[in-house]
């Protein structure tokens, strides 16, 4: 595992969050929305994609993992911030999506520090 841990585009907690990022970031193409669920689905979901490409391409790169629990628990809370819980399928999608991308970046958060430790012994 460590050996795929600093490989880039190889780790599949990653993709994981890219697949969801893009989940969030389409939902509002087939779920009745209003602009403000729509617009958070939008954004999170645009920025979780960006964050997983980014940990994808450089495995190394612990504070990404934290980012990705972070807008996955911005994902999940939203529903009641913005105001759309009585969308149920939006909101749904906001609580599910949120969570595993919680779970996703948390299981990703050692192998990034890993990898990170690995990249920067060869560095020194």
């Amino acid at each position: 595992m460590a050996d795929t841990s600093v490989r880039p585009w190889t780790r599949p907690h990653d993709w994981a969050e890219v697949v969801l990022g893009l989940v969030a970031l389409l939902s509002p193409l087939w779920m009745d929305t209003t602009d403000g669920a729509m617009w958070t689905m939008i954004i999170l979901g645009a920025l979780v994609t960006l964050d997983g490409l980014a940990s994808l391409a450089m495995p190394g790169m612990v504070y990404g993992e934290m980012v990705q629990i972070v807008m996955g628990v911005l994902m999940f809370i939203s529903p009641w911030v913005i105001g759309y819980t009585e969308m149920n399928g939006i909101a749904w999608t906001s609580w599910i999506v949120g969570a595993l991308i919680v779970i996703a970046g948390g299981a990703a958060l050692p192998i990034a520090q890993e990898a990170h430790r690995s990249g920067m012994a060869g560095q020194h």
